[in-house]
């Protein structure tokens, strides 16, 4: 059995929808497709809470269960929430597909419930050396968010 899940994003340009889905003891598989973005790369993360009542401010930051510092998707030491970046064409749209071992989809560190949110800059996954690179991988403003939840 798989569980499956949505996020629609919203911003002031920026909209999407990201489709996560996770058999019984598989990776997540997160695909999704995002309009109104600049060309090029854009942080891309699972942030703490589902919460948007303020705009994207309100998710929080990166979800963290483990209280590891901010990398790249590939690496050990890194958020659970670091998803990378995700990549725009000239026409504005970024299309993906990634398959990750550290995200769930139920029980106690389950991203069911928590947001999504694409950033304006890109993700230096932690290697940037700006003052924020090894927090939030210096990505920039919050350009869209969503409440990640369960579907059919």
């Amino acid at each position: 059995m798989s569980i499956k899940a949505v996020c629609c994003l919203v911003g002031e340009k920026v909209k999407g929808t990201v489709t996560f889905e996770q058999a019984a003891g598989e990776p997540v598989k997160v695909t999704g497709e995002l309009t109104g973005l600049t060309a090029g790369q854009h942080g891309f993360h699972i942030h703490e809470f589902g919460d948007n009542t303020n705009g994207c401010v309100s998710a929080g930051g990166h979800f963290n269960p483990f209280k590891k510092e901010h990398g790249g998707p590939e690496d050990d030491n890194r958020h659970v929430g670091d998803l990378g970046n995700v990549t725009a064409g000239d026409n504005g749209v970024a299309k993906f597909e990634i398959t990750d071992k550290q995200l769930n989809l139920s029980g106690a560190n389950s991203i069911v419930g928590r947001s999504v949110v694409v950033h304006a800059g890109v993700d230096d996954l932690g290697r940037g050396g700006h003052d924020d690179s090894k927090t939030t991988g210096h990505a920039g403003a919050r350009d869209a968010c969503g409440v990640i939840g369960i579907c059919k």
